[in-house]
C-alpha cells in the first residue's frame, strides 16, 4: 500500500512518492471543481446495512440536502456512505464518492456519480474539507472520530473558515461531549467557544437548516467584485 511505504521510514524514494502525492492532489483538486456548486460531506459507519437506523437517517438527509441545492460528498464506501449518496440521487443532486484503497478493497458504492479513489488519506481528507459547506456526522468508528476531530480541529486553528459540523443522533454522541465538557473544558484543553463548534441533532430538517443558515451568511459576507471599468 502506497501510505504505508510513504510511512516507512526505510523507505527513501522521495522523489517518487513527492510526484505520486503531488499527483494525487491535482487529481482531487480537479474533482472538487467538477463539482461546481456547493456540496455538503457526510460521514459515518461503513458497517451499517440498508435497514440500520443510521442508513436510513443518512439516506433522508443526502436526499433533503440534495433537494436544498447541495451536492452530496462522502468516503464512497458502503453503510452510511452509500446512504447519503443514494439519498442525493433520490433528491435529484450531485453524489460524490472520495474512496480510499484499503487492504479490504472497499469499492465504491453504486450511488456515486462523480467519484475518485485515493492512495492516501490525507489527500483524500483534504478534498472532504476543500468541498464541504458543512460536514454531517454519523455514528461510526475510528475513521468517522478521525474526520470530526481533525474538522474541530481545522476550525479551531482558523485553517479553514468556521462552517457547521452537525452531529446526528443525541443518544450516541453525548457521553463523548459529556467527557469533552467534563473533562477537557474543565481541565483548560479547550476554551468554551470550542465545544460550540458542533451542533448535535436527531432531526434531519436541522441539519439542513443548520448548513443552510451558515451558508446562506457566509455568502452575504462575500463582497460582490467591483465592476471593472471601461476600456479606454
Amino acid at each position: 500500500m502506497e501510505d504505508r511505504r510513504v510511512l516507512d521510514r526505510r523507505d527513501g524514494d522521495l522523489a517518487q512518492h513527492v510526484e505520486g502525492i503531488a499527483d494525487e492532489f491535482r487529481e482531487g483538486f480537479v474533482a472538487v471543481e467538477r463539482i461546481g456548486g456547493p456540496a455538503v460531506t457526510v460521514f459515518g459507519s461503513a458497517r451499517v446495512g440498508e435497514d440500520h437506523p443510521a442508513y436510513v437517517q443518512a439516506r433522508l438527509v443526502g436526499r433533503l440536502l440534495a433537494e436544498a441545492g447541495f451536492a452530496v460528498v462522502t468516503g464512497g464506501g458502503p453503510g452510511v456512505m452509500e446512504a447519503a449518496n443514494r439519498g442525493a440521487r433520490e433528491g435529484g443532486g450531485l453524489s460524490v464518492g472520495f474512496n480510499i484503497e484499503l487492504p479490504h478493497e472497499q469499492s465504491l458504492n453504486p450511488y456515486v456519480e462523480l467519484g475518485l479513489t485515493f492512495k492516501h488519506f490525507y489527500a483524500r481528507k483534504t478534498m472532504f474539507v476543500k468541498a464541504a459547506e458543512g460536514f454531517v456526522i454519523f455514528p461510526g468508528g475510528f475513521g468517522t472520530l478521525d474526520e470530526l476531530f481533525e474538522s474541530l480541529t481545522l476550525i479551531q486553528t482558523g485553517k479553514v473558515l468556521h462552517f457547521p459540523v452537525v452531529l446526528f443522533e443525541e443518544s450516541y454522541w453525548r457521553p463523548l461531549l459529556d467527557w469533552i465538557r467534563g473533562r477537557l473544558l474543565v481541565d483548560g484543553m479547550i476554551s468554551p467557544e470550542d465545544v460550540d463548534l458542533v451542533t448535535v441533532t436527531d432531526d434531519p430538517q436541522q441539519v439542513v437548516r443548520t448548513i443552510l443558515e451558515c451558508y446562506d451568511r457566509r455568502c452575504a459576507e462575500i463582497p460582490a467584485e467591483p465592476e471593472k471599468a471601461d476600456a479606454q
